[in-house]
Parts: structure tokens; sequence; C-alpha cells
């Protein structure tokens, strides 16, 4: 079983920055798309960002683009998300998934960390 493990969440205000990271084991990291979801209470899980193996590609949902980055460190086989002022509606369980192809949908990632807590104060 592949683990991913997230963290970087918590307490963040409204306009501040978080950053989350995700680890991965090495193979599985370096050969996989990867992506970031969100799951709210009560909504499904959304997709936030993805990147491609390389790091040279990236998408965004709408709602976080020119606010939050994705990237990935392929020597540390980590996962990044750079979130840049975070919003009330940003606050979210985030998730980490690896995938073996270029997607936004969540069915079509194989592998998914634990998530991490996202908490934005106003």
């Amino acid at each position: 079983q592949v683990q991913l493990v997230e963290s970087g969440g918590g307490l963040v205000q409204a306009g501040n920055s978080l950053r989350l990271s995700c680890a991965a084991p090495g193979r599985t990291f370096r050969s996989a798309v990867m992506g970031w979801f969100r799951q709210a209470p009560g909504e499904g899980r959304g997709f936030v960002a993805a990147i491609t193996q390389s790091g040279g590609t990236t998408m965004y949902t709408d709602s976080v683009k020119g606010r939050f980055t994705i990237s990935r460190d392929n020597a540390k086989n980590t996962l990044y998300l750079q979130m840049n002022s975070p919003k009330a509606e940003d606050a979210a369980v985030y998730y980490c998934a690896a995938s073996r192809i270029w997607s936004r949908g969540s069915g079509n990632y194989d592998y998914w960390g634990q998530g991490t807590q996202v908490t934005v104060s106003s």
C-alpha cells in the first residue's frame, strides 16, 4: 500500500499564507501526476490543483488561480501547496493524491493521503 502523508494544515488568518506538504514514496512520487483535492463539511471532494511528473505543467481550479501554487521537489519526494491570501471558503480538509494520468477527476487518482485540516479565520 502506497502511503502519502500530508502536513502543514492548521489555522490561518484570511489574507495570510500557509504551505501544505505531502511526502510520498520515491518510486511512486517521481512517476506520478500529483494533485491536491479538498473537502469541506457536507460537500464532495473537489479538485484544487495538479502538477505533472517533471513539474513543468500545472493546472488549477478557477477559484484558487493566482492565490495557490502547486509545486514539487522530486529530490525530496515532496509535493507542496502554497496557499496565499486564503479565504473563508478555502477551509476544508486537503488531500494529496497520485495518478498515472493527467486529470482533474478524483476517480483517476490511485493513492491518497489521510488529509490535513485547513481552517481560515476572518
